[in-house]
């Protein structure tokens, strides 16, 4: 009965965004900000696959409508938590007696996400843990619950997107969604990522406590800190340290060990009290080969070079675009876009003047969406990218992405 009533309300949110879009193609007005009222209401208490992809969508806050992009940023931070007696469930069915294993725990969670939230608890020796703790049968209408998310993607093909590619959004966001249920997963990344960075004196990796994590509850030592989001008022020395390390790290990870942290929420990443990147979460991570990277790389040089021809080709040889391509016109201002942010010296991210100008390109990138479409197996990648470059904006951060960038623009024209 739980199933089917979780069925009706996401085929009910599903059909009033249709609804909400098909006035606004007829030439109406929608109220996006009442539909992003009703979405947040409706999917934080759902949680699950539909609440993920409403994240997902909320950090493309430059393609969305302000007023809805506004309510569905609130699930990043505002989200109902699960209450007490229902998260106590996943507990038992962990641990069966609770009490065996922690002296207590905060029944109040400090973090709460779609998939499950986290609770910090005392041990009994007397340390101080985390608890990420699984919803309950959250695994089992899983499945059903991707059903109705295919159902949503599918108004997709409004904006002209076809529908092998909204197939394969679908598909890499299926994967990644039962992935982040894998726990036992997320505790062995975590051990290797704290193995791989031991020496970095910038980065903080939370130690999986294996002994007290299994399927449902994944527990970790407790590592305090300010969350990214709430930067916004440290001193200017903190952020710029804490955007240096997140760009270097994200740089080593890509073209270093072939991986990129694919969930850029900013509730995954805080600041210590040493002024240290933490990284709290590392549920979904996915792989990029050597060949998808060079291909990026090669698209970048050709956008460096304002060459709307080598552009065209580089996004044709990684497997997009259709037909005739784009018009010359749109490859050029992606171009007078995304170039100043690679020019030699440090480059402001807080610039306003390139936010207006990717708000004003937007639109017309949807416009040509029939032909200009993003390759089917790079979706993820770049909504991971993309969350990321909107976390360094948040930091106000201030890079000098041409030196970064030089030596891999190097390697890639010579492969």
């Amino acid at each position: 009965m739980r199933e089917r009533g979780r069925t009706r309300r996401l085929m009910g949110l599903g059909a009033r965004t249709g609804g909400a879009m098909l006035k606004t193609r007829l030439g109406g007005q929608a109220d996006w900000r009442a539909l992003g009222e009703a979405l947040f209401e409706g999917l934080s208490e759902l949680k699950g696959p539909a609440m993920k992809l409403a994240q997902v969508m909320s950090q493309w806050d430059d393609l969305l409508p302000p007023d809805l992009a506004e309510e569905l940023a609130r699930l990043q931070r505002q989200a109902e938590p699960m209450p007490w007696p229902r998260i106590r469930e996943t507990l038992v069915l962990q641990y069966g007696d609770i009490d065996h294993y922690f002296s207590d725990i905060e029944e109040r969670p400090f973090a709460s996400a779609s998939m499950g939230q986290v609770h910090r608890a005392t041990t009994h020796e007397g340390d101080t843990v985390v608890l990420k703790v699984q919803y309950p049968g959250l695994a089992e209408v899983l499945e059903s619950d991707l059903i109705q998310v295919r159902r949503i993607m599918r108004l997709g093909r409004w904006f002209k997107v076809p529908q092998a590619r909204l197939d394969a959004l679908f598909e890499e966001l299926a994967v990644s969604l039962r992935e982040e249920l894998d726990y036992p997963a997320e505790a062995a990344a975590l051990a290797r990522y704290r193995k791989r960075y031991q020496d970095n004196p910038h980065l903080v990796i939370p130690e999986p406590l294996l002994e007290l994590s299994g399927k449902h509850v994944l527990a970790m030592r407790f590592v305090g800190g300010t969350p990214l989001r709430d930067l916004a008022t440290a001193d200017d020395a903190t952020r710029q340290g804490i955007a240096q390390t997140l760009a270097d790290w994200l740089t080593e990870e890509l073209f270093s060990y072939g991986e990129l942290h694919a969930d850029p929420h900013a509730g995954n990443f805080a600041a210590d009290d040493q002024g240290r990147l933490v990284i709290y979460d590392l549920g979904a991570v996915i792989s990029v080969p050597e060949a998808r990277l060079t291909a990026m790389m090669q698209l970048l040089d050709a956008t460096l070079k304002y060459d709307p021809m080598a552009m065209d080709e580089a996004l044709l040889q990684m497997g997009g675009r259709q037909g005739q391509g784009a018009p010359l016109s749109l490859y050029r201002e992606a171009a007078e876009c995304v170039a100043p942010l690679f020019a030699p010296g440090e480059q402001d991210f807080s610039d306003v003047r390139v936010h207006r100008r990717l708000r004003e390109l937007t639109p017309k990138v949807w416009a040509a969406m029939d032909r200009l479409q993003p390759p089917a197996d790079t979706l993820l990648l770049s909504r991971a990218l993309n969350g990321h470059y909107w976390n360094l904006v948040r930091l106000g951060a201030r890079l000098d992405m041409h030196k970064r960038t030089a030596p891999l623009l190097t390697r890639a024209r010579a492969a």
